[in-house]
Parts: structure tokens; sequence; C-alpha cells
């Protein structure tokens, strides 16, 4: 078995991945079978002039993968023979969202079952993010992040200096940072990511025709949010309503007690307030898309069937994308598409 084992030295690759990766690929290619001794860990360490926590850390791994299986007083063995995977994937996200599986779900489907990912959620809590970071970094080939964030005042940030640094330890080739593209981590690594601003400016802009009935556009951001949204949102709104003079107001949220405007098109970010204005528009005497605009921003199932007009993010494409690019190894950054669908809400 010592003699299956391949390491680069000049590879970016930790030693502990590269140990993983071979005793897999000589696992999944039948060179090593169910009941093959694998080498001690002083033996590995010794050959290829390790640290003992080097090969204890890949070992640990793989044990917990269930990939080997050490029986005191006699050794450590191949527990596994049939065709393993190689990529064993973190997947973390801001919020269990339904967009956000969207993602995840396009994702798993794109990577097929060649490949094991874990999804967790860290709530936009850096301490849960750092605590599951912390838990996890040596268990996985890739770590796919979105990065959003709360402060303490409950406002959105893309990163905190902790969580940058933890990300700059991880190998670029392991990395993919999802959705959010407002960072200043090190080197390259996949990105497949949103532009915030100049989105929803491009959305609008392409609703324009219809858009431009209305005397008046009222975003609804919520400034504080267990989770918020990024600030850039706000930049192209208003760079939006500057470049066609469009009158406007920003507003933290539709109220219960609320007074419509006519020819006021209201754009809504969370779906409480968007519930709460449909309500209002119900209960008052305008007419949806006539009298009174609603555009939601990303779309869901529900806005489908409920007809609201959305701008939003394919995040189908956002998964897909990102899988093809760790299959295909491909490392770039990819813009997502970012749509206006109009339902007849304008």
């Amino acid at each position: 078995m010592i003699d299956l084992i391949k390491l680069d030295a000049e590879s970016m690759v930790p030693k502990y991945l590269q140990i993983i990766d071979s005793i897999v690929y000589n696992i999944s290619n039948g060179n090593a079978k169910i009941g093959d001794k694998v080498p001690s860990i002083n033996k590995l360490s010794q050959e290829f002039y390790l640290s003992r926590d080097t090969v204890e850390r890949a070992y640990r791994v793989l044990k917990k993968r269930n990939v080997i299986v050490s029986v005191h007083g006699k050794g450590t063995y191949i527990a596994k023979n049939q065709l393993i995977s190689k990529l064993n994937i973190l997947f973390l996200v801001n919020k269990l969202s339904p967009y956000k599986m969207k993602v995840y779900n396009s994702f798993l489907k794109e990577m097929g079952e060649g490949c094991h990912v874990d999804l967790h959620s860290y709530h936009c809590d850096e301490t849960l993010f750092l605590e599951l970071m912390a838990k996890y970094k040596s268990d996985y080939s890739y770590f796919v992040i979105m990065p959003h964030f709360r402060t303490e005042s409950l406002s959105h940030t893309s990163f905190t200096q902790k969580v940058r640094e933890v990300i700059n330890d991880i190998p670029k080739e392991n990395l993919v940072l999802l959705d959010n593209g407002d960072h200043e981590i090190k080197g390259d690594c996949v990105e497949v990511c949103q532009d915030f601003e100049n989105d929803i400016f491009a959305a609008l802009h392409s609703g324009t025709e219809k858009i431009k009935k209305y005397d008046k556009l009222t975003l609804v951001y919520p400034e504080t949010s267990f989770y918020p949204y990024p600030r850039k949102i706000l930049d192209g709104f208003r760079k939006y309503c500057s470049f066609h003079a469009f009158n406007f107001e920003i507003i933290e949220e539709i109220p219960s007690q609320f007074n419509l405007e006519s020819k006021n098109l209201y754009i809504t970010i969370e779906d409480d307030d968007l519930v709460r204005v449909m309500n209002h528009i119900k209960e008052s005497e305008y007419e949806l898309g006539k009298d009174v605009g609603v555009i939601s921003y990303n779309d869901t199932p529900l806005k489908q069937v409920l007809g609201i007009t959305v701008i939003s993010s394919d995040f189908n494409a956002m998964g897909k994308q990102a899988a093809k690019m760790i299959t295909e190894n491909i490392k770039e950054k990819a813009k997502v598409p970012f749509y206006f669908l109009d339902r007849g809400s304008i």
C-alpha cells in the first residue's frame, strides 16, 4: 500500500488532503480492497518526511468517512472497496430560505452521486460560522460558502475580519464563493455571485416601460434584520431612480396600519412586507397592476402562484454553474443571470 500513495511536494493542496485523495483514488480504481492494511502513522510519516500530526489528521478524516478502520493491536485496514467519492463538500448557507435551497438542490443535481455534500446554515452569525469551520475544516475536499453576516447593530456585512482570516486559510483550489462577491479574499477561487447594485438597476431598467406609469417608487428595505440584506441593493435602486428621474422613497417596513398611495409602485424584499402590502391592496379601493404596483425581490414558487412580478437571480443557474466549475476544474468568476419577470402586478 505504501507504494500506491503518491504525494506532490510542489502542490498547494495540503499533504493531509493528498493522503486522503491518494488512498480514496486507489480504492476507487481497485488497487486497494477491503481488508488491505494501510501503512501505520509512523511508517507513512517516515516515508514522506511528514509530521505525525499530518498523517493522523488524514487518517482521522478517513475513519470518520468509514473508509478505513483501526483494529486494536493489529493495525489499520481498508473498510470499503466500492467507488468512494473523492469530493466531500461542506455547503454553508447564511439561511435556509426557499431561494438558497434552490441553489443547494441544483448544485446537488449537477454534482450527481459522485460526491457527499453536507448542508449547514450559520444564520448570518459570525460565531456560529467560525464554530462550524473549526469543527469541520479538516473533513472536506471543498468548502462552498455564501458569505452574508450581520453586525452587532443587525445590519449587513459581507465579511468580518475573523471570517476573512478563516476563509483565507482555505486552499483556494478547495474554495467556492457563492451569491456574494464583495470580499477581500486572496487568491483565485471559484466564484458564482450576484452583483447586487448593478443587478437591481438592470432588472428595473428592463421593466421601465411598465414602471414609468407610476408617480413614485417605494423600496421597502429593512435597515436591520436577523437576516440582513446587502446595502448595495439600496445603491442600485437609488441609481435607477436617479437615472430615470423617478420620485422615490425608502422605508423600513410595511406596517399593519398603512396608507397606500395611488400610482405608487412598492418594491418589497422580505416576504412579510409583501404579504402586508398585498393585504392592504386587497382591503383598499385600488386595483393591483393599475392603481398600485408591486414588485418582489427574489422569486419563490408562491410568488409564481400569486402572480407577483419579481426581480430575481437565477438561483438554479447559480448552483449548477458552481457544480460544473468543480467537476470540470474551472477556476473563474462567473456572474449569475438576474432578470425582471412581469406577472401582471405592475
